[in-house]
């Protein structure tokens, strides 16, 4: 071999090093980004950790919380708003209630029809009605003229039977979902509007007030007989199906819990006579607040980015309105460590575009590819062909954000159920733990609804798992989550069932 063709040989050989060195140094740099991707994974859970102990701590801090937040206004987070409901349904009510059902931009009608047997409800109707988008910045009157139209030409649809059966004066329950400050178990004060609905001079009116003169100008004998929102709907029907029901939960869009307290335990209200001895208290526990939840950086972020910082804290780690989003902020942290998800997508950066249904969607994917990963990356993120590596990676992104929630709420239901004694460890009193001896047990009942738990598999698993953990296998027996349906409307007609006077209900109960 001449000269020529060892100059050649050892170019082809240099140059062939080099292409093996960029090679190799290609699949170092592809290797170094993939792992930051997992470095964010492995940070994610552990920042999300939800061991028993930390969860034991959430349950004492929630309540901790309620006592502070009976004791005095603003003494806690956590609202604690008196409805001034101390009669639940008990399952011998019997006759026709009404309901109205208003809580965005649509509302309902409902007329339910109750036997005196316990879970007897006959039947029901129910019609809904969207409201107009002028009226939900127009006057009170206009508002309440419309709906008390509707209900007008609701009940003449009737028929002429019902119409001889049922003489006397009509009773209804209204739920209004808007921050009210009740004054009655009929009456409320509007506090603000939200959901877009902007009409001013309802502001520091009485909500049953405005309704009531609207149908009084409709011709209407109907009474306004409770005026509820929906998580007392859902307790008080989850206490028409099991009287055992002393809580009530809503795990969706948004998230609230209700329970029965002791009047004497409402110690900012001291003098507060009841007939039961018991009221339903509204917590708004979307709002509490603990050092021991496990916030993460992508918690503060959507909290700053949000209208209302530092408030909602509870409710932005657990509720379906956020945890898509604090999916999808990992997401955008992930694609800006690795080329692993394709060119950058600007939607990824929009916020709230990923919905926790499409979450919980890939989530559940049980497909040997992922296959429905993909499609919601490339059709929801415009991440095309994602690689099966990395959709598993976003799947378990996915279980790390639900399971931190489920978790947390059943910390928040445990802790409900430590404050009246119900988990076996005596309760709080007089903002002092009781004895850690185990007190004898009853059954109860919490009354559960909202999406996110009836509809989302393995957030309710976590969540009946949690529930199990925390308090124990002998204690856990005594608790039932029991699903509810459509307590904001079947409810409120509930609410007024037992609140009404004795010719227009069959019977109430007095809660023990």
């Amino acid at each position: 071999m001449g000269r020529l063709g060892v100059g050649l040989a050892v170019g082809c050989a240099m140059a062939a090093c080099i292409v093996a060195a960029a090679m190799v140094g290609k699949r170092v740099s592809k290797r170094r980004k993939w792992l930051k991707m997992v470095k964010v994974l492995e940070e994610l859970e552990e920042s999300c950790d939800t061991t028993v102990f930390r969860l034991k701590q959430v349950v004492d801090a929630m309540a901790v919380e309620m006592h502070a937040g009976l004791a005095s206004e603003g003494g806690s987070k956590l609202k604690m708003l008196l409805t001034y409901v101390d009669k639940l349904p008990k399952g011998s009510e019997e006759g026709t209630y009404y309901a109205l059902d208003l809580g965005g931009t649509n509302f309902r009608v409902l007329r339910v029809h109750l036997g005196d047997q316990r879970s007897a409800i006959l039947g029901q109707d129910i019609e809904r009605q969207p409201i107009p988008q002028h009226l939900m910045t127009s006057t009170s009157e206009d508002l309440f003229d419309f709906i008390a139209s509707s209900l007008k030409d609701f009940i003449e649809k009737e028929g002429n039977d019902l119409e001889q059966t049922s003489p006397r004066r009509r009773e209804l329950g209204f739920t209004f979902s808007f921050p009210v400050k009740q004054s009655s178990v009929s009456s409320g004060i509007l506090m603000k509007w939200t959901k877009g609905f902007a009409i001013e001079d309802m502001i520091g009116r009485d909500v049953s007030e405005c309704l009531q003169l609207a149908l009084s100008r409709k011709g209407l004998d109907v009474r306004v007989a409770a005026l509820i929102n929906d998580t007392l709907g859902t307790l008080a029907l989850g206490h028409y199906n099991d009287e055992d029901t002393v809580a009530a939960v809503i795990i969706g869009t948004g998230t609230n819990a209700c329970y029965l307290e002791r009047a004497d335990a409402i110690i900012k209200c001291q003098g507060l006579l009841t007939t039961s001895g018991s009221m339903v208290v509204n917590m708004e526990w979307g709002n509490f607040w603990s050092s021991h939840l496990p916030r993460t950086s992508y918690d503060i972020d959507l909290d700053v980015a949000s209208p209302n910082p530092n408030d909602q804290g509870f409710e932005k780690m657990i509720s379906g309105m956020y945890l898509g989003d604090i999916v999808r902020r990992v997401l955008l942290r992930m694609s800006k460590q690795s080329d692993d998800f394709g060119p950058s997508s600007s939607k990824l950066a929009v916020p709230f575009v990923l919905r926790t249904p499409l979450m919980a969607a890939m989530h559940e994917d049980d497909s040997p590819d992922l296959s429905e990963v993909a499609k919601i990356l490339e059709e929801v993120l415009e991440l095309p062909d994602v690689p099966v590596k990395v959709r598993k990676l976003v799947v378990k992104v996915c279980d790390v954000i639900t399971r931190r929630a489920a978790r947390l709420a059943a910390a928040g239901i445990v802790g409900i159920l430590k404050k009246i004694g119900r988990d076996g460890s005596g309760g709080i009193a007089s903002g002092k733990f009781r004895s850690n001896r185990p007190s004898r047990m009853r059954r109860t009942v919490v009354a559960i609804e909202g999406g996110l738990y009836t509809s989302y598999t393995t957030f309710r698993e976590y969540l009946n798992e949690a529930m199990a953990e925390i308090l124990g296998e002998e204690v856990s027996s005594y608790v039932v989550l029991r699903v509810m349906e459509d307590g904001s409307g079947t409810g409120a007609a509930l609410v007024a069932a037992a609140n009404s006077p004795p010719e227009a209900a069959a019977d109430t109960v007095q809660l023990q």
